[in-house]
């Protein structure tokens, strides 16, 4: 008896030692904007073990995005978090694929990298490896030069099931990544992405229609496809619940209250648009915020017509078993403590 209660005090403390692990995380995005506020959650939080940072078009071309995040982590005194450059390209998509669609099927409220050049904005649709002057300055630290792809392949064969994806842009590394190593998925702890947004035909008539844009997926549909059909242990979905979590003025107010190297970036950009990226990556540092979410299949439409690029999702008894993985859509958040742990992240990176 003395024997077997040794040996179960021995698993009950490896299951603590485990539990009290911090968490290993890749980010992938598209980052655009002087302030890459977005990975405050998770240089931050001590119960979370960043791996790296890749980049890949979207928002911004590939390079500029890493620019912008390059020079946060020095605003931000983390240099230490290496950064990786991925695809520069959405795998099929294409400015001029997209220009067509927009000819029969109307306007897209937003297309990043491909917005059209014009004065005052930093948009350069045809340049793709052009880093314009940024407003916090151009960074002096590099990207590695190992591939963002070659990377994430690498972290998930050496921490197998151990590694957190979280991803705020499109798709196209992960997709590579499948593509190039079938294990990848299946080696990874959970994919935490956002995108994927439901229901928004309306609130892009009554609401914001950038704000009902599902733009990660719309803008390489065919890497979301590759990605949604992959073998993930677990998929989270950080889609509709992220346009409804605004800063809030009370809250920016005590975010810049506290003088760092961190609020004092802050302070001279306030917030204008949802905390799409900041919420997936808190989610990703705390899933317990999360305190309601559906199951369900889910894959995206890549046929090249009105619903190109648009997430459709099935219950048990309906999807059409042709590689659809079950996602965590999630309905509803903690956002006070979300806020409050928001804070404290930004404020404690020193």
């Amino acid at each position: 008896m003395k024997r077997i209660l040794t040996s179960l005090a021995a698993l009950a403390f490896a299951a603590s030692a485990a539990a009290a692990e911090p968490v290993m995380v890749i980010y992938d995005n598209d980052f655009y904007g002087p302030t890459s506020a977005d990975i405050l959650p998770l240089i931050g939080n001590p119960d979370v073990t960043l791996l790296g940072i890749t980049a890949v078009s979207g928002d911004a071309w590939r390079d500029e995005g890493a620019a912008y995040v390059l020079r946060s982590l020095e605003l931000y005194h983390r240099t230490d978090v290496p950064v990786y450059l991925g695809a520069v390209d959405p795998l099929v998509n294409s400015e001029a694929r997209t220009r067509a669609w927009e000819q029969t099927y109307g306007k897209f409220a937003w297309k990043g990298a491909w917005n059209p050049a014009e004065p005052g904005k930093h948009f350069h649709p045809t340049a793709p490896f052009e880093v314009p002057a940024l407003e916090e300055g151009n960074p002096a630290i590099k990207a590695q030069p190992e591939g963002a792809v070659q990377f994430m392949i690498r972290m998930v064969h050496e921490h197998p099931h151990q590694v957190v994806i979280a991803e705020a842009g499109p798709l196209t590394n992960l997709a590579l990544a499948q593509r190039l190593d079938p294990e990848f998925a299946s080696l990874a702890k959970e994919l935490v992405f956002m995108g994927a947004l439901l229901g928004t035909n309306l609130g892009q008539v009554t609401g914001s229609a950038d704000f009902n844009s599902d733009f990660n997926i719309t803008f390489d549909p065919e890497a979301a496809h590759i990605v949604f059909t992959s073998p993930w242990a677990k998929i989270t979905a950080v889609g509709n619940v992220s346009n409804d979590t605004l800063m809030q003025p009370e809250v920016y107010k005590d975010l810049i209250a506290k003088k760092t190297p961190v609020t004092e970036v802050l302070a001279r950009h306030p917030w204008e648009l949802p905390m799409w990226d900041e919420l997936t990556t808190a989610i990703v540092a705390d899933p317990a915020l999360i305190t309601k979410e559906v199951v369900a299949y889910m894959d995206v439409d890549i046929d090249h017509g009105l619903n190109y690029g648009i997430v459709h999702v099935w219950p048990e008894a309906t999807h059409p078993s042709l590689g659809e993985q079950k996602v965590h859509i999630v309905l509803a958040v903690d956002k006070p403590r979300f806020y409050k742990d928001f804070v404290k992240a930004a404020q404690s990176v020193k």
